[in-house]
């Protein structure tokens, strides 16, 4: 009986073993390649279209299908991305969407490179993988027509009877001869991957563009990196030469002269750490976008706090004429440069794939001077008309300002940080419907997806909740208790009573629940304390004054 069993086990473990060894025989057939220049390589490809980038990243994600459906999610997660970094990036697809089609487009591409990707990462169905690869592809070839000047819409290049395996007639018909604008024929392609006709407006693939469209491109991203920063730098000069303290405009500008020399190091960092058209590109990029969403609304409320003629007189003579505006200013100066910073880097890799020969260099540097003039010009505009306003709308209309900046910040570092798999991405149809992708929201960081719209949604309910606070009188006891009560989680009650960075601590933190329960407490300890120890809270701290130094040998003997 026992040699029965023994028996038994044996052909059950064999039987096993030759399955999983059947099984990874069958996955491991599905292959893919990596990236673009190993397919030119093993492809023969020379010269090519961006419709043929867009078949060979078809067949990339038809392999990512093909590895999920039998079982290999890592590996379709890895090809999926590699769609991504492998070949939308180091192809300089992406650059020249952003360049010569709109930056809404690049958006909505990265976005759906995630959408891809989050279906094998939260083990999602073949369905739902299938249905992002369709939408996806379709994005690509959408985005391939316009540049190669063909005017129509992009269709899907997946198939799913090439992944079957019976799709090998469509494919030998696709592979067919291809009529190029100059009427000679190409060469058929091994694969699917095809040569397609292009128009006169075609964007090379090979770079050396006509002057006109590489000078458009260069011009489009200058200005569109570029206005961000010009209208919080413009905002924060225009501020101290408001308030009479021209004296610190070195600060700002030191910020900015120092961002821009930061912005080179960066990108060349980025390159020789072979970071650039990585995840860690998309993560420092977000990091530093969410870094100047802080200072920017700290900035913005502090501003507004100041709206008022009095509250503005009031600290002028208080502060503003002691050494405690050296801080102050910093954080205007770091202002700036996360500014100029966040947007410099990213000109300079958008920039280097359009150098390509002296024709284009030309275009480049006539299309960033244009753009540089246009900057000038918003800038001007901002620095001397703004002044001239009375002290009440030129406050308000500054933070406003500074508001929308930190909330377009918000929205783009999350981006970033969904795109470098950090953040999860949800996207439904409903509210991909309701948000379209266009050029108005993308600026606004604006985009179709809960982990962006939420922390958004927060700050405007924050800076809504602080704007109405901002007409009471900010100094009542009972009024703070309720509000920490209620509000205390986002940090509110922290604001009303001026803390603004200890109330940006809050609403930074809200996430973890933490500041829900210390603001519980606050409210328990200020409807508890007396309005003396509440107004004595509020007082502000007397300043130590600084140690005078030791008379030295000779000094006493005079």
């Amino acid at each position: 009986m026992k040699m029965i069993r023994s028996a038994a086990a044996f052909i059950c473990a064999a039987a096993m073993t030759l399955a999983m060894l059947a099984f990874t025989a069958f996955a491991a057939e599905v292959t893919y390649i990596a990236t673009w220049d190993e397919y030119k390589a093993a492809r023969g490809i020379e010269k090519y279209t961006w419709n043929t980038v867009a078949a060979a990243e078809d067949e990339l994600l038809e392999a990512a299908y093909k590895l999920y459906r039998d079982g290999s999610k890592d590996e379709a997660f890895t090809a999926s991305r590699q769609a991504y970094y492998g070949y939308y990036e180091t192809t300089g697809f992406e650059r020249n969407v952003m360049s010569y089609v709109s930056g809404a487009e690049v958006s909505k591409a990265e976005l759906q490179f995630r959408a891809v990707r989050n279906v094998p990462k939260k083990g999602g169905t073949l369905d739902d993988f299938w249905k992002e690869i369709e939408k996806l592809s379709q994005i690509l070839h959408d985005q391939a027509n316009k540049l190669d000047g063909i005017a129509d819409a992009g269709v899907s290049g997946v198939s799913m009877d090439r992944v079957n395996g019976s799709g090998q007639a469509d494919a030998a018909a696709d592979n067919a001869p291809a009529e190029t604008s100059t009427g000679t024929e190409q060469p058929a392609a091994t694969t699917a991957v095809t040569e397609t006709a292009v128009g006169a407006n075609a964007v090379s693939t090979e770079g050396g563009s006509s002057w006109g469209i590489t000078f458009a491109g260069c011009f489009s991203i200058i200005l569109r990196e570029g206005f961000e920063a010009i209208l919080v730098v413009g905002a924060i000069i225009a501020y101290l030469v408001k308030s009479g303290n021209k004296n610190k405009l070195g600060v700002v500008y030191a910020g900015c002269v120092l961002a821009i020399i930061c912005s080179f190091v960066c990108a060349w960092l980025l390159q020789l750490l072979k970071f650039a058209n990585t995840e860690n590109q998309e993560i420092i990029e977000g990091v530093t976008a969410l870094i100047a969403v802080v200072v920017l609304f700290y900035v913005s409320n502090w501003m507004v706090s100041k709206a008022e003629a009095d509250a503005w007189n009031k600290y002028i003579d208080g502060q503003v004429k002691t050494s405690a505006e050296t801080g102050s200013a910093f954080t205007l100066g770091f202002t700036a440069f996360l500014a100029v910073f966040r947007e410099g880097a990213e000109v300079i890799l958008f920039y280097q794939p359009l150098m390509t020969d002296e024709n284009s260099t030309s275009a480049m540097w006539a299309g960033f001077g244009t753009g540089c003039v246009i900057l000038a010009v918003v800038f001007i505009l901002i620095r001397f008309f703004s002044v001239k306003l009375p002290i009440r709308p030129f406050f308000l209309g500054t933070s406003i300002l500074m508001f929308i900046m930190s909330v377009s910040f918000l929205g783009a570092g999350i981006k970033e940080l969904i795109e470098g798999d950090v953040i999860s991405y949800t996207s439904p149809d409903w509210l991909a419907a309701l948000i379209p992708s266009n050029d108005f929201f993308d600026v606004l960081g604006i985009y179709p997806c809960y982990e962006t719209l939420i922390p958004q949604l927060i700050l405007i309910l924050i800076t809504f909740l602080i704007f109405v606070m901002m007409t009471w009188k900010r100094n009542n006891r009972r009024e703070a208790g309720v509000i920490a009560l209620l509000f205390g989680g986002l940090g509110i009650h922290k604001f009303y009573i001026g803390k603004y960075g200890k109330g940006i601590l809050y609403a930074v933190f809200c996430w973890s629940l933490i500041p829900l329960f210390l603001g519980i407490a606050d409210g328990v300890h200020y409807l508890t304390e007396t309005d003396e120890q509440f107004a004595e809270e509020l007082a502000p701290k007397p300043k130590k004054p600084k140690k005078q130094k030791a008379p030295g040998p000779a000094a006493e003997n005079q």
